[in-house]
């Protein structure tokens, strides 16, 4: 399909595979500044993985989505048919966009706490992936799962929040059109920390519609609010996700926004919000 659609007037490939985690970390480490364009061909953690390679360095990210979610490419007018993401590649317009690091990771759409990196745990471990594999893991897990005691300190302003989850959204969606936070940008300079309150079992319905419908801010279950810097206390350690993508962190996180700090190949109906 590559060398179908690629513009060659525009583009000469190379075309590297992933053989392991992190291993598209190290190609695009050895790639940046040498080439103009490097591809993350995936979901979110895919492009977490390459683009974590390419902040503040003038190479830019193309995307063409092939994970489970695809929060980032969503967010950014990328279309899920393959062609059409390889012809916003021949397009190439350009924007520049935030990234963020939690405890010094980078990541680029969106990281939590709480029960969705708890189900980003759970999920990891399913033989199938996909949205309907990502519900029923909820469905499983919600009644058993208990909120947590959070201590915020946001652009030095103190909240004491009970949050079921904690969402550090960059762009407006966990993916699939799940859109938590839906007037995130990517290129404000802000995080909107969404700070999800634990609702009634028979609500969680309601709830996904409300993602879906980019709704959520206006059910009192979820607050957000925006800052550049976030340090977060918990009682205990515990998983943390970072695009998607579990690991456990201690009881005191730090999350950052790095302003303009990557360059990406964005769809035509992609809409600048700043």
């Amino acid at each position: 399909m590559i060398e179908k659609h690629l513009d060659p007037e525009v583009f000469n490939p190379t075309i590297v595979f992933s053989n392991s985690v992190a291993h598209a970390r190290k190609i695009a480490k050895d790639a940046v500044n040498i080439f103009d364009v490097i591809v993350a061909v995936g979901g979110d953690g895919t492009v977490n993985e390459v683009a974590s390679a390419m902040v503040h360095s003038n190479t830019v990210l193309g995307i063409i989505p092939y994970g489970s979610g695809n929060g980032l490419s969503r967010f950014l007018g990328i279309s899920m048919d393959t062609v059409k993401a390889i012809n916003t590649l021949n397009a190439s317009r350009i924007e520049i966009i935030d990234s963020a690091v939690l405890n010094g990771q980078p990541f680029f759409n969106m990281a939590g706490m709480g029960f969705d990196a708890h189900i980003s745990e759970v999920f990891a471990r399913q033989k199938t992936r996909g949205i309907f594999t990502y519900i029923k893991s909820s469905i499983e897990e919600i009644s058993k799962y208990q909120s947590q005691t959070y201590s915020l300190n946001i652009d030095g302003k103190e909240y004491i929040r009970e949050a079921f989850m904690l969402s550090f959204a960059n762009s407006s969606q966990y993916g699939n059109n799940a859109h938590i936070s839906p007037h995130a940008s990517v290129q404000d300079g802000l995080l909107d920390i969404c700070v999800i309150r634990k609702f009634p079992l028979w609500r969680f319905p309601e709830m996904g519609i409300r993602m879906l419908t980019k709704t959520a801010e206006g059910t009192r279950y979820v607050e957000i609010i925006r800052g550049k810097h976030i340090h977060v206390k918990r009682k205990n350690p515990g998983p943390v996700h970072i695009d998607g993508e579990p690991q456990m962190s201690g009881a005191d996180t730090q999350v950052d926004v790095a302003p303009h700090s990557l360059k990406v190949i964005v769809g035509n109906n992609y809409k600048k919000h700043v």
